[in-house]
């Protein structure tokens, strides 16, 4: 197996929550424009969240800070305790597929019961990751 096949799931997550910044910054600053809002104006979370009203991308933004970081830990865990075969790399490629799907449609049309089920899905895939490291940090 490939030595660094570990660091492409982890590659694609840092090119989402760069899609996703993006995303964010062009809806944020598109809507100062559009609304004639001053930079000034919304210089604090609640300032920010009274004016600006499509918060989608940047409310997803945030979400890729927090199951996420999981995830990047247990490749590294993953990577350090030698355990990268083809079932952590199947679970951390769905983890990532999943986010990419939870994204497209926070940003997009907002469903929140399709978000939930891809949200639901990743979750469950992390959650059955850290248990296959956990079985293979206590096989040791």
């Amino acid at each position: 197996m490939d030595d660094n096949a570990i660091w492409l799931p982890a590659l694609a997550m840092a090119a989402l929550t760069f899609v996703v910044w993006w995303r964010m910054y062009f809806m944020r600053v598109g809507q100062m424009k559009r609304e004639r809002i001053h930079p000034q104006k919304v210089a604090t979370s609640a300032a920010a969240s009274a004016l600006l009203t499509d918060s989608r991308a940047a409310d997803n933004f945030r979400n890729l800070f927090e199951l996420p970081v999981l995830f990047y830990v247990a490749l590294v865990i993953a990577d350090r305790i030698a355990l990268v075969d083809a079932i952590v790399l199947g679970l951390a490629w769905m983890f990532v597929a999943l986010r990419i799907l939870h994204s497209a449609i926070h940003v997009t049309y907002n469903k929140v019961m399709h978000r939930f089920m891809a949200y639901v899905g990743g979750g469950l895939v992390l959650w059955v990751l850290w248990g296959y490291l956990a079985l293979g940090l206590l096989r040791g």
